[in-house]
């Protein structure tokens, strides 16, 4: 069964278990590959985060290089797509917030965004060994989190965000734009 194949079977909804059996069965991919923009999607395990990005707004991630990486991308209602500085996101308290909270703030993007928006790059690409694996990392420049990417096919990488202050993963897909 191809990797595209068993990532439908897990989509909408898997365990924890299955995710990271994907993820590990996956081969590695280089950080030069991953140039460009890439629309994300979570893929739902039960982890606290689950359903908080959709919610918020979150379009994905930009790799333009290896030192010129915008983590984390916005679309607001109107449907223009920004980069959203992570340091002012309060991930450390995202699983705490309902996310019925976190879509009528989405609605708010357009106020908000200014203060939210950068121009500035705020991660980096590295290979980075993870699982016993060396495979292209995403390494926020102020945030303790690695997000791990593995290949599905050459336009679609599973991703695994590494938290310090989360025990479990997060999973999501990267599909390329």
């Amino acid at each position: 069964m191809t990797a595209t194949a068993q990532l439908t079977l897990l989509e909408p909804a898997c365990n924890r278990d299955a995710a990271l059996a994907l993820f590990d069965s996956l081969p590695p991919v280089s950080a030069t590959e991953l140039t460009g923009r890439w629309h994300g999607r979570e893929l739902a395990t039960g982890h606290p985060l689950d359903g908080l990005l959709a919610a918020s707004g979150w379009y994905g991630k930009q790799f333009d290089g290896l030192d010129s990486v915008h983590p984390l991308l916005f679309c607001d209602p109107a449907g223009e797509i920004f980069a959203v500085d992570p340091k002012k996101v309060p991930l450390g308290i995202a699983d705490k917030v309902p996310h019925t909270l976190v879509e009528r703030v989405r609605g708010l993007l357009g106020v908000l965004g200014p203060a939210l928006r950068t121009r500035r790059y705020r991660a980096r690409l590295r290979g980075v060994e993870h699982r016993g694996v060396v495979t292209a990392a995403m390494v926020y420049d102020h945030l303790p989190i690695v997000d791990v990417f593995r290949r599905i096919d050459d336009d679609t990488v599973l991703g695994l965000m590494d938290f310090r202050d989360m025990p479990e993963p997060y999973f999501f897909v990267l599909a390329r734009d």
